[in-house]
C-alpha cells in the first residue's frame, strides 16, 4: 500500500492484488449484502481502517452497480475508510 497526495490530503492506495482478491471474493462467494458489507469491513480492518456498517453496505451497493471495477472499488473504499 502506498500513500498518494490528493489535494494536500494523503489517500490510501490499496494494492491492486488486494482489490482484485476482494472483488473475486465478492463475486464468487454468493454473499448477501450484509455478508458482503462484513467482508468489506474485514478488508479495511486488516489494513488499519474502520468503517460503519451503513457505509460498508453503501459500498457494496455502489460496487455492484458499477460492475465492480478496481478503480471504482478504490474510490469507494477511499471514501469510507476511517483511520483507526
Amino acid at each position: 500500500m502506498k500513500m498518494e497526495p490528493m489535494q494536500d490530503v494523503a489517500v490510501e492506495k490499496f494494492a491492486t492484488s488486494d482489490l482484485s482478491g476482494l472483488r473475486e471474493e465478492l463475486k464468487q462467494a454468493g454473499l448477501d449484502s450484509w455478508q458482503a458489507a462484513e467482508l468489506i469491513s474485514s478488508f479495511l480492518m486488516l489494513r488499519g481502517y474502520g468503517v460503519s456498517n451503513h457505509a460498508a453496505r453503501g459500498v457494496v451497493t455502489t460496487i455492484e452497480a458499477s460492475g465492480c471495477t478496481l478503480e471504482h472499488m478504490q474510490r469507494e473504499l477511499e471514501k469510507v475508510a476511517m483511520v483507526m
